[in-house]
């Protein structure tokens, strides 16, 4: 059973490691994709909430995913889940949570949009892109972010296009505690484990099959784990969990009439 029910932030991605699958003639070698979510509880600790494998990264993949999760006692939806645009994860998290609030990762979704431009306005579109997500409001986010809708709109619609597609989940974050928006603006949180395991995974070159591959990544993570820091701001995590307001990263204040 989960022993921690008021999760407050949850980030999710995948990881594909070379597995060996047997047949009644050959051994060949194939991607397998695992699938991980890391969580912060109500204390700023940060931990492994559940790592699982599977054929393909969908929606039933995740959503058997989360459902295991309500099996083993998470009854609170969790506040707030950060991840790339895995439109998978996104409709099986809906489908199981639909209280939780989303958040896209800037990292990803600056890589995408970037891909749809050319490579000589990288660089200037970078930038732009940075002035959304760095800014101290979200008056002055949409500010930057409808500046970049009427630079770069007329030429590079498809760009714009899978910037303006996420507008509300990418600036989710000015609803939460400024302690803490470092932490849930982007998935590095997980990019950062998975590191460490892609290194060590690519190592192996095929050699695992799908048992011995999802123990391998589960011993890496839990070895990670005993580096892992609590979150900034832990003292604002109870608040959040309470459902107090945050506007632009501040503690919204109630005064009695």
């Amino acid at each position: 059973m989960l022993n921690r029910p008021s999760l407050s932030t949850k980030v999710e991605d995948s990881i594909s490691t070379k597995v060996r699958t047997a047949t009644s003639t050959k051994v060949r070698t194939a991607t397998s994709p695992r699938f991980v979510l890391l969580q912060a509880d109500e204390y700023g600790q940060k931990d492994v909430l559940a790592i699982a494998d599977g054929f393909r990264e969908n929606a039933d993949s995740w959503r058997d995913l989360l459902k295991g999760l309500k099996k083993r006692g998470l009854a609170v939806p969790l506040e707030l889940a950060v991840g790339d645009g895995a439109l998978g994860f996104w409709a099986a998290l809906r489908d199981v949570f639909p209280e939780t609030r989303e958040q896209r990762c800037w990292v990803h979704k600056t890589s995408n949009v970037l891909g749809a431009m050319p490579k000589s306005l990288h660089e200037k579109a970078k930038s732009d892109l940075q002035d959304i997500w760095m800014a101290e409001t979200k008056k002055e986010a949409n500010a930057a972010f409808d500046l970049f809708v009427e630079t770069y709109g007329l030429k590079y619609e498809k760009a714009v296009a899978k910037l303006v597609k996420d507008r509300a989940e990418l600036l989710a974050f000015y609803d939460f505690p400024a302690e803490h928006w470092k932490h849930i603006r982007t998935t590095n949180p997980i990019e950062c484990v998975f590191a460490t395991v892609r290194n060590r995974t690519r190592k192996t070159k095929g050699c695992l099959n799908r048992k011995t591959a999802l123990a391998m990544v589960f011993r890496l993570m839990m070895s990670a784990k005993k580096k892992w820091r609590k979150i900034s701001g832990p003292n604002r995590l109870p608040e959040v969990i309470e459902g107090v307001e945050f506007k632009d990263g501040i503690k919204q204040v109630q005064i009695a009439a």
